[in-house]
């Protein structure tokens, strides 16, 4: 490494950022850049370890551990301390399709995994891989790069999220001619309308990549669902293979009493009506502005809801959790390097401190029902706390506390629980194989489903994860396609 002691010598520093109550009046990135001679020093704390788990990208205990896309973490590192910031940026797109999506959004497992993390804190590697991205497309490094040669093949790349993409532009890369079909009016998926625009600026980020893969060859058709717009039956007659890529769009549901109330969302749904009216200058239909606000579930959906929800202008916030609060520090059954399971505040829930006066999470407590006024309008949630105990088989399972009752307002109530897999009318059509969770049946690594020359990835195939591991998948289907093309294949996974 450039600076063997720079773990010894330099402490861990993250970019700035624009103050809480100020950056919620928009809807703008609130990061301010770090200066090249700040990020050398960061990029010098990458210590010569010998083993770097930061790029292994494996499973330990369900959740990654290190880069699911193993980048070349510390040869950039080093490459970035030295002040060799094109060179550190051809070796992140080595690995990488989309590093300005994942410097952004990604939870970082790699930092999580980081050797340096078992007794300081770990390398600041989500920034300093955002830094050399943002300085190769501030400099121009960035350009198309159209294809040597191109093949007679055609491809169908159903989905334009991050696996749809990462499998679209590989599959470009290796001369296909590749056609990417998405219901949604613009292009990006859960990258575009999933995602709030001050955490993944849409213009300045997702439409800039989107447009590069467009000059490199890819085409786009948007307003299109495979199986309604398109019939299924011409996916195997117009193109030589197909990549499903259609995310796990089907959200979990909270049958209890009051879920037909007025005023009860999907998020995602509260989310993508968001920034489609951002996008559009226009007003939202489904806005928090004056109300009390009930957000049920944690993770990065909820998060975003409470950000978004702070921005419309409610009244107040409350985030409803079922789980226990975690520990300040890893506890001892969580050691390195698993992802570290330990209490944080994102950028939401700081928004919601500055604003209201507090963490807006409740812990171990579920909601038991909703409740409505004369027009069938929601105007409560009642809630309980909950202990988790082993039932007869051995699980866990919530029980409810006695006398931990509790109603709090609510005029709009968003649920966050995660999703159960991918809507199923296309699968049905297809007549593709899945498996018991209703996901498309195809092992990783191979990512061939039950018909020839259909492939999938991503959250389609895997169940609802990260951009990261989006991103992972489309690349190896990338691969997996072009080998059932041409019998042999030059693409990385």
């Amino acid at each position: 490494m450039g600076k063997p002691t720079g773990f010894i010598e330099f402490l861990r520093e993250l970019p700035s950022e624009l103050a809480p109550l100020d950056r919620i009046r928009n809807w703008d990135e609130f990061h301010f850049p770090m200066p090249d001679d700040k990020l050398r020093t960061q990029a010098a704390r990458c210590m010569d370890c010998g083993t770097p788990f930061c790029h292994t990208g494996t499973l330990i205990s369900g959740m990654a551990s290190g880069c699911p896309v193993n980048n070349l973490i510390p040869e950039w590192n080093d490459l970035v301390y030295r002040g060799l910031w094109q060179e550190a940026l051809d070796r992140l797109h080595k690995t990488n399709n989309f590093p300005e999506f994942t410097g952004r959004v990604c939870p970082a497992p790699c930092e999580g995994s980081c050797v340096l993390g078992i007794h300081n804190p770990p390398v600041t590697i989500k920034n300093i891989e955002c830094s050399i991205i943002d300085k190769g497309w501030d400099e121009g490094w960035v350009r198309p790069e159209q294809p040597r040669k191109r093949t007679d093949k055609k491809v169908a790349v159903i989905g334009s999220g991050p696996a749809g993409l990462a499998a679209a532009a590989q599959l470009n890369k290796a001369g296909h001619w590749v056609t990417v079909f998405e219901r949604a009016d613009r292009p990006g998926g859960l990258l575009m309308y999933g995602i709030p625009n001050m955490k993944l600026d849409k213009e300045e980020v997702v439409m800039r990549r989107l447009h590069i893969l467009e000059e490199e060859g890819v085409k786009f058709i948007c307003n299109t669902e495979v199986g309604k717009d398109f019939p299924v039956e011409n996916l195997m007659t117009e193109f030589d293979a197909v990549v499903l890529a259609t995310g796990a769009t089907k959200p979990r549901d909270l049958p209890i009493e009051g879920r037909q109330l007025n005023g009860i969302h999907f998020a995602m749904d509260f989310l993508t009506t968001n920034t489609k009216a951002v996008l559009d200058k226009t007003s939202t239909s489904l806005s928090a502005e004056g109300k009390d606000v009930v957000i049920i579930g944690g993770g990065d959906t909820g998060t975003d809801c409470v950000g978004t929800s702070i921005r419309h202008g409610c009244n107040s916030v409350t985030q409803i959790e079922i789980m226990p609060k975690p520990p300040e520090a890893r506890a001892a059954d969580n050691p390195w390097p698993e992802w570290p399971k330990v209490y944080k505040m994102d950028y939401g829930q700081e928004e919601a401190a500055a604003k209201f006066g507090d963490d807006p999470r409740v812990y171990i407590t579920t909601a038991t029902k909703f409740e409505g006024d004369e027009n069938n309008n929601v105007k409560a949630v009642h809630t309980v706390e909950v202990l988790w105990e082993k039932n007869e088989k051995g699980q866990f399972i919530p029980k409810h506390i006695p006398g931990t009752e509790k109603v709090i307002p609510a005029q709009l109530v968003l649920l966050a629980m995660g999703f159960l897999g991918p809507e199923q009318p296309l699968l049905d059509a297809l007549g593709v194989e899945r498996d018991a969770r209703s996901n498309v049946k195809a092992d990783h690594g191979k990512f061939a489903t039950s018909l020839p020359g259909v492939f999938a990835a991503g959250d389609c195939r895997r169940g609802q994860s990260l951009v990261v591991w989006a991103i992972n998948e489309g690349r190896g289907a990338a691969q997996a396609c072009d080998l059932y093309l041409m019998g042999n294949t030059d693409l990385p996974a």
